[in-house]
Formats: C-alpha cells, sequence, structure tokens
C-alpha cells in the first residue's frame, strides 16, 4: 500500500467517523429542540396533538381562572387569535392577566394547550423576546418613543 493510499484511507475513514457522531448528535437534539408559536401560528400550522412546543402571546385579560389545588386555566392571545391553556403548578409571581407570557407544553386532542412550565415577564417593561418579534409581525406590538420600551398597543374591536 502506498503512501497516498494510506493518507486516503485515513482520511476517508475520519470524515465517516465524524460524519456518524453528527449524525447521533443530530438524532439527539431531535427530541430536545422545542419550537416557539403564538396562537395564530397553532391553528395556521394544525399541530399534531401530543407535539411539543412553546406558545408564547399575551394572557387575555379576564381569562385566568384556578380550579382545584394548583391548577390554573387562561387564554394566551396574540390578538388574532386564542387558545385556551391549562397548568399546574405554582405560576411565576409576575404572572398576570394582559402580560406577555411563554407556555411550554404539548397541544391536547380537545385544542386545550396542557403546559408544563411558565415563564413571565421579569420586569413592567420587559416582554419576551419571541413574543414581541411575533406582535410586530403582524403589526400588534409598537416601541415606546420615550422610553425605549416595547408597549402594547389597544386592542380594537
Amino acid at each position: 500500500m502506498t503512501r497516498k493510499q494510506r493518507r486516503g484511507i485515513l482520511i476517508g475513514t475520519c470524515v465517516a467517523v465524524l460524519a456518524l457522531a453528527v449524525g447521533l448528535v443530530l438524532v439527539a437534539l431531535r427530541d430536545s429542540i422545542v419550537f416557539f408559536y403564538s396562537p395564530s401560528e397553532v391553528a395556521e400550522k394544525n399541530l399534531s396533538p401530543g407535539q411539543r412546543f412553546r406558545l408564547g402571546g399575551l394572557v387575555e385579560d379576564g381569562s385566568l381562572k384556578r380550579d382545584e389545588g394548583t391548577t390554573v386555566r387562561f387564554v394566551v392571545t396574540d390578538r388574532a387569535k386564542m387558545l385556551p391553556v391549562t397548568y399546574t403548578g405554582v405560576l411565576p409571581d409576575l404572572f398576570r392577566e394582559g402580560q406577555g407570557v411563554v407556555a411550554e407544553g404539548t397541544l391536547e386532542p380537545d385544542g386545550v394547550f396542557h403546559a408544563d412550565s411558565v415563564l413571565a415577564k421579569h420586569d413592567e417593561n420587559y416582554m419576551p423576546p419571541e413574543v414581541a418579534k411575533k406582535l410586530k409581525e403582524q403589526g400588534l406590538w409598537r416601541g415606546d418613543a420615550q422610553a425605549g420600551t416595547p408597549q402594547a398597543q389597544p386592542k380594537v374591536n
């Protein structure tokens, strides 16, 4: 075997091992990658029940209902569509109606999103970046020119 052949075999083996490693990493990450959707996108994409994703938007005013124990029900909206959410657990201290929220969980066959984690804003000027981006794309969000912070536009009926 010549020197060129040995080098070719070594390079080929290295490429094959690297391709196998990349393939294994992608397969492992496939189950842990969670996509972000607004209620309008959930309706458009017809996501299958049981599929895990993040739902972001605003908590609809007047929608927060507390059930037995730590179970709560609320509605997440992007001002175009609404999606009911159930969550069992302790909500973040700053969670309230009319504020931005990102919930991670699965969509049930009955159309209710079952969240296993809920993230809320951390101060009065914060909106999760994903939620702000989606609202900006739909023309429902604008920045406050004086303070430089995003502000929700009033709902137009």
